[in-house]
């Protein structure tokens, strides 16, 4: 199993520099940011947008992968994107993980431009990570989308490091998923604020398996394919909230039935003072320095 933290960019860089620099040193494989314009989460918060934030922490740490958690095509795009993937790419001498989703409406909302069904976003989405599949494989790429289009796109340097890793959750993002990801994202399903954690994981074994029968079918072995799966989303409830670091013992438990399931990845975030993400550095700390040696060593 490797171990993920994910730290939100409301936070100056003066501010959250140590916060990547210490997920680094704390042992975790890789470090998120989201990429929105704003968070709903935290609307009325500061924010900053991933890829600056992802080049200054790759100047300030060596090992630990650097990922959008995800990118999407609300406010990008892929060939913008693809740029920014590449210059991430040599900054971070190979660290970059690209998380790419279908995204809501609310960053398209600031830019005043068209809300768009969930059906819509997905057919969206797939011309989005199908474009950046072609501008990674070829050069002088021109493609006329009914949302990107490209004109002799330049693609050099190559991209030839950096994992497109796809969020799905529904089945048909799940099988386009198998089909262009070199890895798959996932939240799980939604069980509203009183659903258990048996339910969110029973909706996660459905969710692989639609995913490892695609898998089979595109003539791709199940076991070559990265699974990464977002601690954060399952129901907690004790009545400290949806936090997988609530306690190491609640973060043990997710871990451990996530491995069941076949994940190879799993991204817990940088604790809050207060919600979203509220929890104490100090299960942080402990979560780092025992349990997650502990479940490396098991």
């Amino acid at each position: 199993m490797r171990f993920g933290i994910t730290i939100l960019t409301d936070q100056p860089w003066a501010e959250a520099r140590p916060r990547w620099e210490a997920s680094e040193e704390m042992g975790f494989d890789h470090a998120w940011t989201y990429d929105h314009l704003v968070w709903g989460g935290l609307p009325e918060a500061p924010w900053t947008t991933a890829t600056p934030v992802l080049g200054a922490a790759a100047a300030v740490t060596s090992r630990i992968g650097l990922g959008t958690f995800v990118a999407s095509p609300n406010f990008r795009h892929p060939y913008l994107l693809f740029r920014d993937a590449q210059a991430l790419e040599s900054i971070s001498d190979g660290r970059l993980l690209l998380g790419l989703g279908t995204g809501g409406n609310l960053d398209a909302d600031l830019l005043a431009t068209e809300s768009l069904s969930l059906r819509e976003r997905v057919d969206r989405f797939q011309e989005f990570v199908d474009l950046l599949v072609r501008l990674r494989d070829e050069d002088h790429v021109t493609a006329e989308g009914r949302w990107f289009s490209t004109a002799d796109a330049r693609t050099l340097p190559p991209l030839r490091r950096t994992p497109y890793l796809v969020a799905a959750n529904g089945p048909r993002s799940l099988r386009y998923a198998a089909r262009v990801g070199d890895g798959w994202v996932t939240t799980g399903p939604t069980t509203g604020p009183t659903g258990s954690v048996d339910a969110w994981f029973d909706g996660l074994a459905e969710a692989r398996t639609t995913f490892e029968t695609e898998l089979l079918a595109q003539g791709r072995d199940p076991g070559d394919v990265p699974r990464y799966l977002n601690l954060d989303s399952a129901p907690h409830l004790s009545g400290a909230g949806r936090m997988s670091l609530s306690s190491a013992d609640f973060f043990t438990e997710l871990v451990g039935r996530a491995g069941e399931l076949g994940f190879t990845d799993v991204v817990t975030h940088w604790p809050r003072e207060e919600s979203p993400y509220a929890a104490s550095t100090a299960v942080l700390e402990a979560v780092a320095g025992d349990v997650m040696p502990a479940l490396r060593s098991a």
